[in-house]
């Protein structure tokens, strides 16, 4: 089976916001380069990720003033993780079990990556059909 790391966004690659941004910045933000997550920074580190179903059940349902909260008050944390060698299996497996679209990749406990059901329906649609 293939690996995670086969398929993780590079850390480079992450998109990131100071943990006071505002979740309308942020939505913004997600809207404007079409993506479902941000990660969340306190200087370089990152604390926590925010994504699209965070907005929604934890700042529109809830009937928060998006300008008025930060994306620290809304984001999950800490980042649930998956080693880079586990398989696609695996990362399915877990956020099913999780009810998680997004998992951070570790190599050796840091976070090198992350990988998203969006990837993993990737993955599926260029199987080999028979």
């Amino acid at each position: 089976m293939v690996p995670v790391k086969s398929f993780m966004i590079p850390r480079e690659k992450f998109v990131t916001v100071p943990r006071d941004t505002d979740a309308q910045t942020a939505a913004r933000i997600m809207r404007d380069r079409e993506i479902g997550s941000l990660f969340v920074t306190n200087d370089r580190e990152i604390i926590g990720i925010i994504t699209d179903t965070d907005m929604v059940r934890r700042v529109v349902a809830a009937g928060t003033a998006a300008t008025q909260t930060t994306v620290e008050q809304i984001m999950s944390a800490p980042i649930m993780t998956i080693e880079e060698s586990k398989t696609l299996l695996d990362a399915n497996d877990l956020m099913a079990q999780s009810h998680l679209r997004h998992l951070g990749v570790t190599r050796e406990g840091k976070l090198v990556g992350v990988i998203s059901v969006r990837d993993l329906v990737v993955f599926l649609t260029n199987l080999p059909r028979k």
